[in-house]
């Protein structure tokens, strides 16, 4: 594959058409990397599809490509659910985002939970982190940016997935390492609490209903610090 320069095209991608690059790309594109015609660059849509295209028209404010190739990517087998309580720290949370989304995660949910700390997210914000995440570790699938869920509201929507599981600090409740509790190419919904972290009725009622608890060693971390640790630790075990 060319090592062309990638970009993302919110639309659909396909053979022999022409497409007039969004603004923010455009101007990238024109100004910033000073493409001209004939230059080469791709695409993706984030649902699966990089598109090799030609600049037919590059002007300062506006660029033009026609798509010469379209070719589909499939869906790794492993997909990841990511439940977060986010804090109110935005930096953080924005580390949080790029930093999964590089790791391959398939959906990032923010969590309201009793002890959640964050009620609000800027939506189109982090949304372009994601964009900007997979452009620069080269995948072509967007993770699925849920709205904020409550607890109760994410059980009744995920109760199906084949592996659910709880991170907790909970002593005298049942836990297993993270790593044992992975299964290689299953489907898994994962849930990091907030900073004080769940309550007990809450783990009490997520295990009730299905979920498995999980710690990840002996020292307490922060959010972002658990949501990176569990999803670099189920990247390397379904793809090492």
């Amino acid at each position: 594959m060319s090592q062309v320069p990638l970009f993302f095209h919110d639309g659909p991608l396909a053979v022999t058409t022409h497409l007039a690059l969004q603004d923010d790309t455009a101007r990238h594109v024109v100004q910033v990397l000073r493409k001209q015609n004939g230059d080469r660059l791709a695409l993706t849509n984030g649902k699966g599809y990089r598109a090799e295209c030609i600049i037919t028209d590059a002007h300062k404010k506006r660029c033009s490509v026609a798509v010469e190739e379209v070719q589909f990517y499939e869906q790794p087998p492993a997909r990841l659910h990511l439940a977060v309580a986010f804090t109110k720290n935005s930096s953080r949370n924005e580390w949080i985002l790029e930093k999964v989304t590089e790791l391959g995660v398939t959906t990032i949910i923010p969590l309201q939970t009793s002890r959640s700390e964050r009620e609000k997210f800027r939506y189109d914000r982090w949304n372009n982190i994601l964009v900007s995440a997979i452009l620069q570790s080269q995948q072509y699938w967007l993770p699925d940016l849920r709205a904020l869920t409550p607890l109760e509201e994410l059980q009744a929507e995920m109760k199906d997935v084949p592996v659910k599981l709880v991170a907790h600090c909970m002593e005298g409740m049942n836990r297993v390492p993270l790593r044992d509790a992975i299964i290689k190419d299953k489907e898994t919904l994962l849930l990091i609490g907030p900073e004080g972290d769940f309550t007990d009725e809450e783990v009490n009622g997520l295990t009730s209903d299905g979920f498995a608890g999980v710690s990840m060693g002996i020292n307490r971390l922060r959010t972002e610090t658990a949501a990176v640790t569990a999803c670099a630790l189920f990247n390397m075990m379904n793809y090492d």
